[in-house]
């Protein structure tokens, strides 16, 4: 008896950390550097729109942006402990269950997993590149993605792989625009909290934003799927190239500039994440 409270006590003790005060400010700064980021790669994509070169559009290029900034490096530094703590949030997510009285469901929690994973990768490249290893994070997402698909190519049923993890990709990218067209996100934020006037132009911010970044997702595992289905690594585009594409339509530059300034409205509504998502 005495080992089994001592255990349920332990247990006790993890989820009210996971619950704290410390977790919290963790995730909202988190969501202050995904908003950083997002509208760097917006504004870069901008460049590109209108001027046809510059820094490569993806975290990379934001991540170099930063760095060429007077206190890169603080910033930097600032950046990838903001993400790390983004990544502790969602690790608590995965552990206990989202905020919510559905938040326990094991489909979100599996999800919150993920997230925790991805956002542990993200801190862990910016930290590296701030500690000195410029190799780190600054990477082009295209050549990475090629490099991937070429290995996975090589693989036995590689072609198969590849186009599936291509499918689930562009799922992924049409589940995240509709949600932000049917406004799901309202639903994980604080919109008691804000005027009429607040909840009107954070909702345009998330619908507009979140559609955005979710075509650009849907668009990049279409270009997965073209290079299983044509065994062709060099058909697998990252995020830069895959942006670089939407100024080849027949509307010019104009698509990708739409694109563009979509990103940069979802580091605003990251940004009022920060301020009214529910933790």
């Amino acid at each position: 008896m005495a080992t089994g409270s001592a255990t349920a006590g332990g247990r006790g003790q993890v989820r009210r950390a996971a619950n704290s005060k410390a977790v919290e400010v963790a995730a909202r700064a988190g969501f202050v550097a995904r908003g950083v980021i997002y509208a760097l790669i917006g504004l870069l994509s901008l460049r590109i729109a209108f001027s046809g070169g510059g820094r490569q559009a993806d975290r990379g290029g934001a991540i170099a942006e930063i760095a060429q900034k007077p206190f890169g490096a603080v910033l930097l530094w600032l950046l990838g402990i903001a993400l790390a703590g983004m990544a502790l949030w969602r690790l608590s997510e995965a552990a206990f269950g989202q905020a919510g009285p559905d938040g326990g469901k094991p489909s979100r929690r599996a999800a919150a997993a993920g997230r925790f994973v991805f956002y542990g990768f993200v801190a862990y490249s910016v930290l590296s590149y701030a500690a000195g290893d410029k190799g780190s994070g600054s990477g082009s997402s295209d050549k990475n993605s090629q490099d991937v698909t070429a290995k996975a190519l090589d693989w036995p049923g590689g072609q198969w792989i590849v186009a599936v993890a291509g499918a689930a990709v562009t799922a992924a990218g049409l589940w995240i625009a509709v949600r932000a067209v049917l406004r799901k996100f309202e639903k994980h934020l604080k919109m008691s909290e804000m005027s009429q006037k607040t909840r009107k132009v954070v909702s345009f911010f998330g619908v507009f934003g979140g559609t955005a970044r979710g075509v650009v997702f849907a668009t990049a595992g279409g270009f997965a799927i073209a290079a299983a289905v044509q065994h062709e690594p060099g058909k697998a585009k990252g995020m830069d190239d895959t942006l670089r594409t939407f100024a080849d339509t027949p509307v010019g530059p104009w698509l990708l500039a739409l694109i563009a300034v979509g990103l940069m409205a979802f580091g605003v509504f990251s940004w009022a994440g920060a301020r009214w998502r529910k933790v």
